[in-house]
């Protein structure tokens, strides 16, 4: 079982990585419980060419682990697509994962939009529960501003309550 989970998706350059730094701490202030899940289509090295992690992971290592006092990383070969694989390992220990991109991922998503980078996806998709957005957006859906971190948490505390980031 995973734990709720919501995918932050939105064209290179909306404003994601921003949004996901301000949301964070908003949320572990509300009593949350947050991990952050990066993700990329594009296959980028995972350690420093030449260093002792890559010669472990190339080495066929089942996890390669980086320890010092600012932390740890941990790195394993995942098939691509198994993000909600990974999800599962933290089942327990958060009361929300976000997912930062995997537009093609089966989780609900709360979209960053800006005019001019791309199409609107929750013009064509039911799984977008809102769009973050300066600008109107058409149809039904529920819009925040980018500056309105505090709104967007409790949509998001409220999304936690019904369930909807269970599925």
């Amino acid at each position: 079982m995973r734990p709720p989970a919501l995918a932050v998706v939105g064209w290179s350059g909306s404003g994601k990585t921003t949004l996901l730094t301000r949301l964070v701490p908003e949320l572990r202030q509300r009593g949350l419980r947050v991990g952050v899940v990066k993700h990329s289509s594009d296959a980028h090295p995972l350690h420093r060419e030449g260093s002792d992690t890559a010669r472990y992971a190339e080495a066929g290592a089942t996890f390669v682990a980086f320890a010092n006092p600012a932390g740890v990383q941990l790195t394993f070969p995942e098939p691509p697509g198994e993000v909600l694989a990974l999800l599962e390992r933290f089942a327990g220990s958060v009361d929300l994962v976000l997912v930062e991109g995997w537009k093609q991922g089966p989780l609900p998503k709360l979209e960053v939009w800006r005019e001019g980078l791309g199409p609107l996806l929750a013009a064509e998709r039911r799984d977008v529960l809102a769009v973050v957005a300066e600008a109107e957006v058409p149809g039904p859906v529920q819009r925040f501003a980018p500056d309105d971190v505090q709104g967007i948490a409790t949509f998001l505390q409220q999304c936690l309550r019904d369930g909807v980031l269970s599925r």
